[in-house]
């Protein structure tokens, strides 16, 4: 009896001291994720600021504004020190911050609709990102603290609102880094001398970042003038201070292609601030490249810098723990998801990446569609950049990761960088109507600008076919068998409703692969071999994903066998 009680005794006391340690470890591990906000010298707050409506969807606070263009493209105009522009960017660009979190937190929930996963994503996250602010510019943290006093209170449980804003300015990396998840697969070009009509440079690039058809309706192109620095454009989403794709006042342009990434466990300089402060600061290539290698970021990542100064392009090419920049010395250059430099050809990571992922099928029909499109100019090159075919046109389906346009990009952009001409697409993907800015004009202050009406290149006739039409019931029912196989959420499809998803995509290997997952997680092994091997019959995005698919296959009829 005096043995039982002594052993309750002991593991009574094991018990208390444990919670006590884990109660300990968990305010440790508060107090390490706090992130400081930046010390501000200004007192002021959204409050300050009283914004003007000038009219509908048009809105001004001092000389900064924002209004809705014909196209649904937000444009909006910033000048002064970084905190002040911060504020009124939020006081400006309120609702439409607003309805781009709930956007983006409605995506991640049906990506993760466990809560139980999803408040351990956010604990990861909020750890992996815990010293962020250390890598960080006071001036970036300033503007991007002076948009936080702007954000909804309603999504206060994941963070603080400057929290939040820093995690979603990571977004792009994180997404790089979960590359299998197809969030992110960028491609874009560079060409001059005898393969432009003019021999001027001119780069485009699609920006291939899905985070669901809501979050990408709202776009917003940022002419900003900074009191340090070079004034600069750059196209992405509202509270987004960071540059995936921009060009500055000097014919500078970047543009971000994620590389193979290991998934981070500690965080640096998100790389679209690292764009940014290259943008901001730098008027020629060696500028850029000085300002890339006194950074760490945290994600491996391809820069594609184009200087109207130097009159050419190269590459830089980053990951956590070195750089190289890649000049081929060419007049035409491209640019997708792997390395080229010599310090990165025997890199065990990228030679992986080159030959299991789609990069190189798309490297290699950017260069097939350059030269059968030359001389190229800015309406051939959204016809390059708007191309759903495989090599030599084959037709590989709708969507396929091969193609130049997966039908994802959130956005497509063309550059004239001596010209300070900027084109960008508008909804959805690079098919709406491409729009032109002169930033001669948007930057001069004794000119009112607007985009330039006599550049702007039609949309896509695709628009307008039953196959575009076609892809909303391929998506639709895609992502339902994902949920169904992933989540368990219930679904069954007749007949019918099979037949219509093959019509909406026959040619796509996923239209098969998908239907053979909802066939196995239903039971019907036979049937779910056959989508397996009919998806093998198409053109397959990847080396890992056939070999994926084979793998299913050989498991099924080791099954079917017994």
């Amino acid at each position: 009896m005096k043995k039982s009680k002594n052993i309750r005794y002991f593991l009574s006391s094991v018990i208390e001291k444990g919670i006590f340690i884990l109660f300990v470890l968990f305010l440790i591990f508060i107090a390490n994720i706090r992130v400081p906000v930046p010390k501000i010298e200004a007192k002021v707050t959204p409050e300050n600021y009283k914004r003007e409506e000038i009219s509908k969807n048009h809105y001004k606070v001092g000389n900064n504004w924002l209004k809705k263009n014909e196209f649904g493209v937000w444009e909006m105009y910033l000048e002064g020190a970084p905190y002040e522009r911060g504020v009124i960017y939020g006081v400006l660009a309120k609702e439409i911050i607003e309805s781009q979190e709930a956007s983006f937190v409605n995506q991640l929930n049906e990506l993760i609709p466990s809560s139980f996963f999803q408040h351990f994503l956010r604990f990861t996250i909020a750890w992996m990102n815990r010293d962020m602010d250390e890598y960080i510019d006071n001036e970036n943290l300033a503007e991007i603290y002076g948009i936080s006093k702007s954000f909804s209170n309603k999504y206060d449980y994941i963070g603080p609102k400057f929290y939040r804003i820093l995690y979603y300015h990571a977004a792009h990396d994180i997404g790089h880094a979960l590359a299998d998840l197809r969030i992110v697969g960028c491609t874009s070009f560079a060409a001059k001398g005898e393969y432009t009509t003019d021999g001027e440079l001119i780069i485009g690039r699609n920006f291939d970042f899905y985070m669901g058809e809501d979050f990408a309706k709202d776009k917003l192109i940022l002419f900003e003038k900074p009191t340090k620095g070079y004034p600069f454009s750059s196209y992405s989403w509202a509270g987004f201070t960071g540059v995936v794709s921009g060009m500055n006042n000097q014919g500078l342009t970047v543009t971000l292609n994620a590389a193979k990434s290991d998934v981070p466990f500690g965080a640096k300089e998100p790389i679209s601030l690292l764009a940014r402060e290259i943008l901001q600061y730098a008027k020629n290539i060696e500028e850029a490249v000085a300002i890339a290698k006194k950074k760490k970021t945290f994600v491996s990542e391809s820069l594609l810098i184009g200087s109207a100064l130097d009159n050419k392009a190269v590459v830089i090419e980053k990951t956590p723990t070195k750089i190289d920049v890649f000049d081929n010395n060419l007049d035409n250059m491209v640019c997708s998801n792997h390395y080229q430099s010599d310090l990165y050809k025997a890199d065990k990571a990228n030679i992986s990446n080159i030959e299991m992922s789609d990069s190189k099928a798309r490297f290699n029909r950017m260069n097939e569609l350059i030269e059968k499109e030359k001389p190229l100019n800015f309406t051939s090159s959204a016809k390059i950049l708007r191309d759903k075919g495989g090599k030599n046109d084959q037709n590989i389906g709708l969507g396929n990761p091969r193609s130049i346009n997966q039908l994802i990009a959130y956005h497509s952009v063309i550059f004239k960088p001596k010209a300070k001409k900027i084109w960008i697409s508008t909804y959805p993907y690079q098919l709406g109507e491409y729009i032109c800015y002169d930033l001669n004009k948007v930057f001069n202050p004794s000119v009112s600008f607007s985009f330039e009406k006599e550049f702007t290149i039609s949309k896509d006739k695709f628009l307008n076919t039953p196959k575009y039409k076609s892809l909303a019931i391929f998506r639709t029912q895609k992502e339902a068998i994902t949920k169904h196989v992933m989540f368990g959420k219930e679904l069954d499809l007749s007949s019918a409703e099979i037949n219509s998803f093959i019509k909406s995509n026959p040619e796509s290997y996923e239209t098969y692969f998908n239907l053979g997952r909802y066939f196995y997680a239903k039971g019907n092994k036979t049937k779910a071999l056959e989508m397996y091997e009919t998806s093998l019959t198409k053109v397959v995005a990847s080396k890992a994903e056939k070999i994926s698919i084979e793998n299913e296959i050989k498991d099924l009829k080791s099954i079917l066998k017994k």
